[in-house]
Order: C-alpha cells, then structure tokens, then sequence
C-alpha cells in the first residue's frame, strides 16, 4: 500500500472530489483526516466507513477553511491524533456566478479565502513537520479555470489562477527537502457544486435539467464527459507514489479536452 502508515488531510472531503480522494487515500492504507461542513450524522457515517475501507485511521475535524486559526488547529490535531501529517489535498472550495459589476464583495472575499488562502495556511502550518520528516506531499486541487478563464466567475478563476501560482512557488522552495507540491486541474466534475449550476442553469434558461447539463459540457469539453471523483482520486494517489517523486510544480490536467482547445 502506497500511502501505508502515512496521515493525510483532504480539506473539503464530506463530499465530491474530497470524498473520492479520502476513500482512496484510505484504501491505500493512509490515516485520513477528513474536513468539511454537512450533517453531523451523515459525517459520522462517511467517517466510520472511510476507517472501515483499510488499516488506518479515520477521523473529522471541522475546521472553517476560511478561519486561519481553524487550519492551524486542523494541522496540529491531525499530528496529534493520526500520529503526523505526511500528504495534504488542498481541496476546499465554493463558487459563485455573477457579473464583476454585480458580483457581490462578501462573495469574492469568501471565495478567495477558502479557495485559494486556505491552501496557503494549511500548507504554511503542514510543512514544517514535513519538512522535519524529509518527506510530504501537498497536492492543490485547482482547475481548468486555473489554466483559461470563463465569464461571470472572476473570483474562482483568480483563485484557481492563484493555487497555480501557490503551485510552483512552494514546489520551487521544496525542491530538495523530500516534500513535493503539485496541482491537479479537473474540468467538469459532476460535483454537489457543479450539479447547483446545472440547475440554475436550467431554471434560468427553462429547459430541463439533463439538456442543461448536456450544453454546459458542449461549451467546454469535447468529449462530453464529466470527468468523475474517482479518476481524480487515482491522480492524487500517483502524485503519492514512487512514480511521481520527481514531479515539482506539475499541473495534471484531466478535462475532456477543455485546455486543449
């Protein structure tokens, strides 16, 4: 098992791409430190079976990705408790569609904090203790919107601009400590987020729900499938393997085509 006595944190993993990673990382043999916001019960209930998947631990903090006393709390309980922290998946986020001219201040403030500010505190507070074990992996979850821009969504393509830049910036400095830090850039993953789009979309332009779904895919991936969790969890896995120990700064891209374009 590649990630075999090591702890992970997957930031934003009580659903979608989180989830996918969390449930692999585990299979893999890796303690998890799961975060997000949901149901106390059905958290509980992700929780017991992400222990129940290998021989590690599994266990939830609920740290609010926008506070950076709640990361560094998050970081230290997860050393704590799972014994180190080995990989972090800067994973979180949220998003908002408008205009810039309308786009609301409280929004981009948000977004900025948890999609792309988060991924700096909880890799500031991570590395020192990887570092210290000449070992670690950060992997930063961005996105094709982190490579090209869409309309009406200024805050989540600067951010995912951003986490690239995070990217390299921490790749560059880690370079010879043992500690990788790379990115991965999804296109269109049917996520709980991405699903809220899908339905908006269609409620604004009256059509139903699976035409909706089937013209946002059309407008950016030719292959016209969603890329899925599972898929990007296999990535996140590679990134922790042997395989990928000289890989510094990468962006692995997987979007149907999107960026290709």
């Amino acid at each position: 098992m590649i990630l075999a006595n090591k702890s992970a944190i997957v930031t934003g993993s009580t659903s979608g791409i989180g989830l996918g990673i969390a449930r692999a990382f585990a299979a893999e043999g890796a303690n998890v430190m799961l975060n997000g916001f949901g149901d106390a019960a059905a958290i509980e209930q992700i929780r017991h079976e992400i222990a129940g998947t290998g021989p590690g631990k599994a266990a939830y903090h609920a740290a609010d990705m926008s506070k950076p006393a709640e990361i560094a709390d998050l970081v230290a309980k997860t050393a704590a408790s799972l014994g180190s922290v080995d990989v972090v998946v800067n994973n979180a986020g949220i998003q908002h569609v408008a205009p810039v001219e309308n786009f609301p201040i409280e929004r981009w403030d948000a977004i900025i904090a948890i999609n792309l500010s988060s991924a700096f505190h909880t890799t500031r507070a991570a590395l020192p203790l990887m570092k210290k074990a000449g070992w670690g992996r950060i992997i930063n979850v961005a996105s094709a919107h982190g490579l090209v821009a869409s309309g009406e969504k200024t805050a989540y393509v600067a951010a995912k601009h951003g986490v690239l830049g995070l990217t390299k910036a921490v790749a560059i400095e880690c370079a010879d400590t043992g500690v990788t830090c790379n990115a991965i850039c999804p296109g269109w993953v049917l996520t709980p987020l991405v699903q809220k789009q899908i339905e908006a979309r269609a409620a604004e332009q009256k059509i139903s729900v699976e035409k909706a779904r089937n013209t946002l895919l059309g407008e950016k991936q030719p292959q016209l499938q969603f890329t899925t969790p599972e898929q990007l969890a296999a990535l996140a896995v590679f990134l922790c393997s042997p395989a990928a120990a000289n890989m510094q700064g990468s962006q692995l891209v997987s979007d149907g085509g999107w960026t290709a374009q």
